[in-house]
């Protein structure tokens, strides 16, 4: 463990020797492949290990499954990756480390198991089967932070506080890009003593920045604040200052890190899946715009993750939604509905809610939302299938520009 605060000295020539690596190397398998995965709340990871068995209800992706997996049902351990995850709420940032496999997804306590994958484990495994060299993964994400204010990077205009949060004193100046500098400094502090890491891992085999994940969004797509409803006749969308602060956050990041052709992939948010309501498919356009930007054109790959939405554990979750409002009217007292008088007592709306419920969602579709969601649609649903298709997407999409 360490304080964010430590300093990180690497000297230009330094720097150079390890990121280029030498020809052969002590291991003889070339310098190592680094990764970088950053975002907020989905690329931290809600999907819990127990929906697993899902993956292997579908024959496209029970092969998938099978990496993941032993026969026994234990989680896989990858043989040639490791993973470096700093996580945590405010002032108790950590981070947890070792050989990647299963429960590096979203962390209570950042150095523990959480139970959970995100994006990081099958992208791990995809590359760990890819590259005879090994592989290491150097994850930074937190739940609820944004791009225009916590992550925002430093060749973007200088942050302006809105009325809003003047009156809020929230969102001030001088902590913009807090998140931004914090993912900076613990990858330049794994990367000065790999082996803290990687144990097998000798100074002389070098390194290479080999690709960078950005998976996030949604608290940008919901404020208001920071991206105001244009005037009715616009055409603008709304969101292009987005588009314009992550053209900033990865040019920014290639500079800081030396590495001006890396591979960046950018997760495009698909929440609600492939139709999307109005201001969903205007934040995802000013997403992939980024990608169409002169100087990032061909190295910046947009993949959009609609593609991976699960509509039949989304129409499940509806029905579930509509069992939670019935359990409100009632307590309520909603005069449009059976508890209107307030007699009922607390066991007869619990048992209409459970009659309600049984009419609604059948045996079948309960059994199916307990094999394959665990969390709320903000989150992919919690659904396993879904954050391993789409880690793996993100990896071979990264694999694919590698071989341009």
């Amino acid at each position: 463990m360490y304080t964010l605060n430590t300093p990180i000295l690497l000297t230009s020539s330094l720097l150079v020797a390890l990121t280029f690596g030498p020809a052969s190397t002590v291991t003889g398998k070339g310098p190592l492949k680094v990764f970088i995965l950053a975002g907020q709340s989905n690329m931290e990871g809600h999907a819990k290990t127990e929906t697993f068995k899902y993956l292997g209800d579908d024959p496209k992706t029970l092969p998938l499954l099978q990496k993941m997996q032993s026969k026994e049902g234990k989680p896989h351990v990858c043989a040639g990756a490791w993973i470096s995850y700093l996580t945590g709420p405010t002032g108790a940032h950590g981070e947890g480390f070792g050989q990647l496999t299963a429960g590096y997804g979203a962390r209570r306590k950042p150095s523990e198991d959480g139970g959970k994958i995100g994006p990081e484990f099958t992208f791990g495994i995809t590359m760990d089967e890819a590259f005879d060299e090994d592989v290491l993964i150097i994850k930074t994400a937190w739940g609820g932070k944004s791009l225009f204010y916590d992550f925002r990077p430093p060749s973007a205009p200088k942050y302006e506080q809105s009325k809003n949060d003047q009156e809020r004193n929230r969102n001030r100046p001088e902590n913009a890009g807090q998140y931004y500098r914090l993912m900076m400094e613990h990858v330049k502090f794994v990367l000065s003593d790999i082996a803290r890491i990687c144990p097998n891992h000798e100074m002389q085999e070098g390194y290479e920045l080999a690709g960078f994940v950005w998976f996030q969004g949604f608290n940008d797509m919901v404020n208001r604040n920071a991206y105001p409803e244009p005037s009715k006749d616009s055409s603008a969308n709304r969101f292009a200052e987005y588009t314009q602060n992550l053209a900033h956050l990865i040019r920014d990041v290639r500079h800081d890190l030396n590495a001006p052709d890396m591979p960046f992939v950018i997760g495009v948010m698909g929440v609600g899946g492939k139709q999307p309501n109005e201001k969903n498919a205007e934040f995802r356009a000013a997403m992939t715009a980024t990608a169409e930007i002169a100087d990032l054109r061909g190295t910046v790959i947009p993949v959009q993750t609609a593609d991976f939405w699960d509509d039949s554990l989304a129409a499940i979750d509806e029905k579930r939604g509509k069992v939670r409002q019935m359990r409100y009217l009632l307590r309520t007292q909603n005069k449009n509905h059976a508890n209107k008088d307030g007699n009922m007592t607390a066991k007869q709306q619990q048992d209409f809610v459970a009659q309600y419920e049984s009419q609604l969602i059948t045996e079948a579709e309960r059994q199916k939302w307990e094999r394959g969601a665990s969390n709320a649609g903000y989150h992919y649903l919690g659904c396993a299938k879904t954050f391993a298709v789409m880690g793996e997407a993100f990896a071979n999409a990264i694999l694919a520009q590698r071989q341009k």
